[in-house]
This record gives structure tokens, C-alpha cells and sequence, in this order.
């Protein structure tokens, strides 16, 4: 793996987060930010951090699930949450492709083939595409129907995924497919083992059990930004849980369909829109331009960038940990055989 193409790649993507937030701040007035920023509820942040937190922890459980699937055992548990939670760090990648660094990490520790634990990565963004889904929903038909093309299409994709994985022949058609391609053709001999975990993973009652669990992760998200509401100012009811239940996961399921970076511009531009439109019109906000933005860029600070340097911090002390080790470590703390380069 190319850590210093990832490096440069995240270093882009930051310097796109500080655009974007550079344009937030002069949509919504830098000033009139300000004077709202100082009077947010701080006494909620903690709150706010410890509900985003939920959020990365029901995820890991996830993935701690989908290792068991795969067949990987032995691996400790604290090099499991380092290794995900460094996953975390590059979520702002182009196509989140850091990411993939989890799969090179549980290599490097647990010797992990890169192809057998890669389509968890699949079954991670399809279930909690699933999750948003479902949270969004009922939001849609009553807020936004004209965001039905965006679940319809995400829907569908999910079906077509998991009937193509559990479909042997259709399987196997499309890898032969793939395998014509050039630049694809190197990795034919590690087609076989990654559909295997495919199909695993995209187990109908895996897909549905995982899927439950994205709900409540996400919610924990929603959450979030609704203790960023209230800091603001807008009512803490029942209807302003709702509307944000419906407002952040529709901009989340826009951002991931589009495939920006981490979601930026485009989920900023759908949290910021469709909070002004539902939750601080005015009369009820004298300045809901600046409330929306600012709702925006808090939500993204607690929920995305605090992933963000959570994760490199993780990936930090991985890091650091494997170099003193001077080897691979297995589970039981003994060297692992010399392996070759990862497979990318």
C-alpha cells in the first residue's frame, strides 16, 4: 500500500474541508456566525462528542461481526479497534478508498489475506446505506418527495448487490467480464476468495441483522445533530428530531451517491439548504442563514472531522505500535511468518 499517495490524497481532501467551510462561512456571514457561535449551548459539545462516539462504536461492533464471518479469529480485541478506527481517519479520501487501509492493517497484524476482509468494506457501505435509508424514509414522503429519485436509486442498487453477490452463475459471469479488462485482469487469481466472503457477508439475514444495527448507529448521528439544534436555539421537540432524522441522512445518501470525498460540498450544501428550508425559516429566526450554516459546520466538525482525527490518532499509535514490535504481530504475540506486499 502507497501511504504516501494516501497521505497526499488526505492532505487534498483537508484542504477541500477548510474550502468548503471557507464558503459556508461566507454564505452565512462570518460575523453573524460569530455572534451565534458565542451564544451556542457549550455545555451540550460534551454530549454532542459522546452520541458521535456511539455512533463509531455500534459501527465497530459491525465490523467486529463481519470478521467473525469471514472466519477471522484470534485477532485481540485492541488491535481490532485500532485497526477500525484508523479506518475512520480516511473517510475523507477520494471514494473513501483510505479505507482500504483497515484491510492492509488487519494483514500487517492478524495476516489477514487483503481479498478475503475487502468486501467488508462493501457490506459496510450497503448496510449503512440501508440504515439511512430507513431513518430518511418516513421523512421523505412528508418533507422532500422530490428526493425519491436519490433513495430510489440507492435502493435498487442494494437489491442488484446482494441478488448479484447470492447468485453463483451471475457471480461469476461478472468477474469473468471483469477479467477481460486490462487493468483488472492481475487480480483474477484473487477473484475466487473475494467473492467467497462476498457471499457470506451478503447473507440475507447478516444483510437484515446489520442493517438494524446501521439504524441505531445512525440515529446516534441524527442525535447529534439535534443537541446541535437546540444549542442554536430551535426547539427541542418532537418535530425538530424528526425533521433532522429526515435533513441528515438525506444529505449523507446524497454525498455518498455522488461519491465526493468524506461527503464534502455536497452534504454540506444539503444540511445547510434543507435546515434553513425545514427548521430556522424565518420569522421564528431572525438570521436563519447564518443559524443553518452554523448548525452545518458544527454537525460536520462533531460528526465527520472528529472521526477524522480519532481515526489518525488510532492510526498513530498502530503505527507506532507495529514499529516497535519490528514485525508483524499475530493474536498470541508472536511474529508472523515474512509475508509479501498487499495485495491493492
Amino acid at each position: 500500500m502507497n501511504f504516501s499517495r494516501i497521505r497526499n490524497r488526505l492532505l487534498i481532501s483537508m484542504l477541500l474541508g477548510i474550502v468548503v467551510f471557507a464558503v459556508l462561512l461566507a454564505y452565512g456571514d462570518f460575523r453573524r456566525i460569530g455572534t451565534h457561535l458565542e451564544e451556542f449551548r457549550w455545555e451540550l459539545a460534551p454530549l454532542i462528542l459522546l452520541v458521535t462516539f456511539g455512533n463509531y462504536a455500534l459501527r465497530f461492533i459491525k465490523w467486529e461481526y463481519y470478521l467473525r464471518q469471514i472466519g477471522v479469529r484470534g485477532l485481540r480485541r485492541t488491535d481490532s479497534f485500532l485497526i477500525y478506527f484508523s479506518g475512520l481517519g480516511m473517510t475523507v479520501t477520494p471514494g473513501k478508498i483510505g479505507e482500504w487501509l483497515k484491510s492492509y492493517l488487519l494483514k500487517e497484524v492478524h495476516g489477514t489475506p487483503v481479498t478475503r476482509s475487502t468486501p467488508i468494506l462493501l457490506a459496510e457501505r450497503l448496510t449503512d446505506s440501508l440504515g439511512l435509508l430507513i431513518i430518511a424514509g418516513a421523512g421523505v414522503a412528508v418533507f422532500g418527495p422530490e428526493y425519491w429519485p436519490v433513495i430510489g436509486a440507492i435502493a435498487v442498487g442494494a437489491v442488484v448487490v446482494i441478488a448479484v453477490s447470492r447468485h453463483r452463475p451471475a457471480a461469476h459471469g461478472l468477474l469473468g467480464l471483469l477479467a477481460r479488462v486490462p487493468v483488472v485482469r492481475r487480480f483474477e487469481p484473487h477473484f475466487e476468495e473475494l467473492y467467497e466472503s462476498t457471499y457470506v457477508l451478503m447473507q440475507p439475514g447478516g444483510v437484515a441483522l446489520m442493517t438494524a444495527l446501521s439504524v441505531v448507529s445512525w440515529f446516534f448521528e441524527v442525535l447529534a445533530f439535534y443537541l446541535v439544534l437546540t444549542g442554536l436555539g430551535v426547539s427541542g421537540s418532537f418535530d425538530t428530531l424528526f425533521k433532522a432524522a429526515f435533513i441528515l441522512p438525506i444529505a449523507t445518501l446524497a454525498a455518498a451517491f455522488l461519491a465526493t470525498p468524506g461527503g464534502l460540498g455536497v452534504a454540506e450544501l444539503g444540511i445547510t439548504s434543507l435546515t434553513q428550508r425545514l427548521l430556522v425559516k424565518a420569522p421564528a429566526f431572525a438570521d436563519p442563514r447564518a443559524t443553518a450554516t452554523l448548525a452545518t459546520i458544527l454537525v460536520r466538525l462533531a460528526t465527520l472531522w472528529f472521526g477524522v482525527v480519532l481515526g489518525l490518532a488510532m492510526f498513530a499509535l498502530l503505527a507506532r505500535k507495529l514499529s516497535r514490535a519490528g514485525h508483524s504481530m499475530g493474536a498470541d504475540g508472536e511474529p508472523l511468518p515474512a509475508m509479501p506486499a498487499a495485495e491493492t
